[in-house]
């Protein structure tokens, strides 16, 4: 599951998380990009120092045997975490898919969590590259959270994986499996015991935020474009 921050995806890894024949990995190329960017970001310290920062050793891991011996592998991926020399190969092996969500929605969340952000820190170019790369699934979390069973029905059928009623629920609090950084990213998600209704209305974004959400929307809209229908 590859999908830009703030974008349902922890969300969406819980859900599949809460399947029995499910495991799951939470952004495993995290620490790695941290290590080799030097990138600003909360926690840093404390990811480099928690999780494997070798790419190549990830990379390597993506196609081992699966945790806890389980049928299914839930790989919670970020595009902007793929900087070049990265290993991507991989990728071809496994089922893609390709969560979106509105740039204003993303641009207004993450702003509140990250003081500066640019279009490749929230993966926009990243990942319709990846799209064009890898080819997959797109589903935008709008459609799944305005209709969870519905919309989770049609990715299993898409992926050729048979729905469980367990993903559209899951008990609060955090995972075994999060990432360390889940203390400052997944304080509501934590609360949740299942998918949010119908987001409201658009953020009104101003200046320097409005200009990177049109610098995102051609990318968003070549995804949207190709998505899993919502009727």
């Amino acid at each position: 599951m590859w999908s830009g921050p703030r974008n349902l995806s922890t969300a969406m890894m819980y859900a599949f998380g809460n399947r029995a024949d499910c495991a799951i990995w939470d952004e495993p190329f995290y620490a790695p990009y941290l290590a080799a960017t030097g990138a600003d970001h909360p926690m840093k310290d404390a990811i480099i120092a928690e999780h494997e920062t070798n790419p190549a050793e990830v990379g390597r891991r993506c196609l081992d045997t699966i945790s806890a011996q389980k049928p299914h592998f839930y790989m919670k991926h970020m595009p902007h975490h793929m900087i070049a020399g990265f290993p991507l190969d991989w990728a071809s092996q496994c089922v893609n898919v390709h969560l979106i969500r509105h740039p204003a929605r993303v641009i207004a969340s993450y702003g509140a969590k990250m003081d500066h952000m640019t279009l490749e820190d929230i993966g926009y170019p990243q990942q319709a590259a990846l799209y064009d790369r890898l080819g997959g699934v797109v589903i935008d979390s709008a459609d799944i959270r305005a209709d969870p069973e519905g919309m989770l029905r049609k990715l299993c059928a898409a992926i050729d994986l048979a729905f469980d009623p367990a993903m559209l629920h899951w008990p609060a609090g955090p995972r075994a499996e999060d990432g360390i950084w889940a203390s400052h990213w997944y304080n509501a998600v934590h609360q949740s015991t299942g998918f949010a209704g119908a987001e409201g209305d658009l953020p009104e974004l101003a200046g320097e935020a409005a200009q990177l959400c049109r610098d995102a929307m051609p990318f968003y809209e070549k995804l949207a474009a190709v998505r899993l229908s919502s009727v």
